[in-house]
């Protein structure tokens, strides 16, 4: 399989390398590229790929597409897009094509739980999860491999081993790794099957009203910027996405909630509560790190840029991660307390509200 259609997964839940090692300056980097001939005739573009481009399925050309990273004459197209004659058919990423070796680095691992089939780790905010454009070391599958060096049986390369889901670079918290398998397999099909329990804490701007609520909307690439994802209401791009919240505390300007994922498309909360219009606190991808509510008082803002220098990351943490056991079917339930920064973030607007 080709190192592209590696990244583009079944699902989003796994999420891409690039949702992890975007490229900051918006470049796009072309895998491959097809020129139809004059004799053409009309094609659906997944055909038209899958009869050119060796061992990637269909299914995987067509998430490909879903992800914007299908372009005829430089445009992004849906699956089912007609190729004709002459048509310059692309397939583009936002980081060159390159071959990743996995070299062992001696990170510092927080291991909550871990036996022969699986480990559960709780990630620090700043760690990339995969090595990817920009990363190629300092990532927790660099981390894993040094961890595992003397365990021949774990081979990082093997992808039916390894990291079953993915948090962004800017997220701490929990996240669940195969080390057989059949535990990888088996924890994949609980993911895909939404049958895992995965709750994170999130502090975001503005006063939420509702005390609970859902948020639907499909979830995709953004049509003019590839470095974001946005919400796609009518539902004609993108995957559905569904993200149920609740209030846990309601603090002057900011609102902190508890989220839980139905689904796991790329930057889910970050874009689903923006698309509400509660953006991340401090989430700078999506503007989270301007002012967005409260006063014009000088005082204010040097308040606001001694928070954002508390907590100088999206305040967002994967607190809460269950799922089955894949041997044994015991049911797994774990739980890990907010990092220092966000904690620290959370106390001054306690104290800034009373």
């Amino acid at each position: 399989m080709t190192d592209f259609f590696h990244d583009i997964e079944d699902d989003d839940w796994q999420e891409s390398y690039n949702s992890e090692n975007p490229q900051t300056s918006g470049e796009l980097y072309e895998h491959f590229r097809y020129v139809a001939d004059k004799g053409q005739g009309l094609l659906r573009v997944d055909k038209f790929l899958h009869d050119r481009i060796e061992n990637v399925s269909r299914n995987r050309i067509q998430n490909a597409a879903d992800a914007g990273c299908i372009f005829v004459n430089d445009n992004p197209v849906k699956s089912n897009y007609k190729v004709k004659p002459g048509d310059v058919v692309s397939v583009m990423m936002d980081r060159p094509r390159r071959e990743l070796e996995i070299i062992p680095e001696n990170i510092p691992l927080n291991i909550v739980y871990e036996d022969q089939d699986l480990m559960v780790i709780n990630k620090p905010p700043g760690l990339v999860v995969h090595p990817g454009h920009g990363n190629y070391t300092g990532t927790l599958v660099n981390a894993l491999a040094w961890y595992f060096k003397e365990q021949p049986q774990y081979d990082l390369a093997d992808p039916r081993l390894g990291l079953v889901h993915r948090i962004d670079k800017d997220t701490s918290g929990l996240l669940v790794v195969a080390k057989t398998p059949g535990a990888k397999t088996n924890l994949c099909s609980q993911f895909f099957n939404k049958t895992t329990q995965r709750k994170y804490i999130a502090l975001v701007w503005g006063i939420v009203k509702e005390d609970e609520g859902t948020i639907t909307g499909n979830i995709g690439r953004d049509l003019k910027d590839r470095m974001l994802m946005t919400v796609f209401p009518e539902g004609d791009f993108g995957k559905p996405a569904v993200t149920h919240y609740k209030v846990l505390e309601r603090l002057g300007y900011v609102t902190l909630l508890e989220c839980r994922l139905e689904t796991g498309r790329t930057h889910q909360i970050r874009v689903h509560t923006k698309y509400i219009g509660h953006t991340l606190f401090n989430d700078s991808r999506y503007g989270g790190n301007e002012i967005l509510k409260g006063t014009t008082h000088v005082k204010y803002k040097q308040y606001i840029k001694n928070c954002f220098e508390i907590c100088p990351r999206q305040a967002l943490h994967a607190k809460t991660l269950g799922f089955m056991h894949p041997k044994t079917g015991e049911e797994m339930f774990f739980d890990f307390e907010l990092p220092n920064d966000m904690s620290s973030l959370i106390e001054k607007w306690r104290a800034y509200v009373i």
